[in-house]
């Protein structure tokens, strides 16, 4: 696989591109343009994405290990197994952005608008999903276990199944939102309740 250290790229057009078997380490994407990019089992690590557009692209089995997106648009893009661990998002448009699985551990979305977005299945333990904006979005199944959805908009969001063990769940909204036993209970504690077994 090339592999490609500390690199500049500044006001580059990539569109349509084709990323296979390529390592970028440390790398810098300035005012990049990756709309339609199709990457496959491509790996970025710690690279910095300012004010790029990933509009509209795919990226299949591919890694963006400890990135940061700033003000970054990922408007129709499509992540399928991909693994965005310990990557941070920082006013970036994510909507509608469709994700098919995948590893999204510790990942900081904080804030983030990801109402409708259907995440489900996605591991998101550890994630920092505090005061962002899960209305309606699909969560079924995922591994949100010692995640923050502190302040969390989860009103008609779908929880069943998901993995909420030691997850922050203070101050979050509930409203129409479908959980199943396990997430009812996990609320109620982090709320306050005092669970009776009687």
């Amino acid at each position: 696989m090339k592999r490609l250290e500390g690199e500049k790229f500044s006001g580059e057009d990539w569109y349509a591109c084709e990323l296979d078997a390529v390592t970028y380490v440390d790398a810098h994407f300035v005012d990049v343009d990756l709309t339609e990019v199709r990457s496959r089992g491509t790996v970025f690590e710690r690279c910095r994405f300012d004010n790029c557009r990933f509009n509209a692209s795919e990226h299949e089995a591919s890694a963006f290990v400890g990135c940061e997106f700033n003000r970054t648009s990922f408007f129709g893009a499509r992540f399928t197994g991909c693994k965005l661990a310990g990557s941070v998002f920082v006013e970036c448009r994510l909507k509608p952005v469709a994700v098919v699985g995948g590893q999204w551990s510790g990942v900081m979305l904080r804030g983030a608008d990801l109402a409708g977005a259907d995440l489900s299945g996605l591991r998101l333990a550890e994630a920092d999903l505090a005061e962002a904006n899960l209305r309606t979005a699909r969560l079924a199944g995922c591994d949100l276990s010692r995640a923050s959805l502190r302040n969390a908009d989860l009103r008609e969001a779908d929880l069943r199944g998901a993995n909420l063990t030691g997850a922050d769940l203070s101050g979050i909204r509930l409203s129409g939102t479908h959980l199943d036993l396990a997430g009812a209970l996990a609320w109620a504690e982090a709320n306050g309740a005092i669970l009776d077994g009687g």
